[in-house]
Formats: structure tokens, sequence, C-alpha cells
């Protein structure tokens, strides 16, 4: 049995991570090479929060949501 936790697998269209990735300097990226958009800060008082600061929250939520999704670091379903 081998103890290589880290791996491209047969045909190279697949890595498989069984230890840890480490990046320096590195980017997440999509098949294009675009990383995924800038997300700008949420800039809402939560604590006695109106319907507005709600949606940015929100807003916010779904950009970084959608950023996963674009990078494939999240599914879409």
């Amino acid at each position: 049995m081998s103890n290589i936790k880290n791996y491209r697998k047969q045909g190279g269209d697949e890595w498989v991570i069984g230890g840890k990735l480490k990046m320096d300097g590195g980017k997440v990226t999509d098949e294009d090479g675009n990383q995924a958009s800038a997300i700008s800060d949420v800039d809402a008082d939560v604590s006695s929060a109106d319907d507005d600061d709600h949606n940015e929250v929100a807003g916010a939520v779904n950009s970084i949501l959608a950023a996963l999704r674009g990078a494939g670091i999240i599914s879409s379903s």
C-alpha cells in the first residue's frame, strides 16, 4: 500500500488531495484562468439592522457564494 496522499490520477485530468494543499502565492482560477471578481466589504451594523442593512448583508453573502461557485470551490446546487 502506498503512503502518497497527494497525486495526479492516471490521464492527468484529476488531482487527489488526501493531505494538505498549500499555495505559496498561487491563485484559484476558473478554466479560462480568471480569478473570481473581488467582493466589496459589507458596511452594515447588523446589531440594529433595518431592511436596507439586511439586503446589503444578503447581497454580500450571495456575492461570496457566487464567487466560490465560479471558482469551482462549491457546487451550484
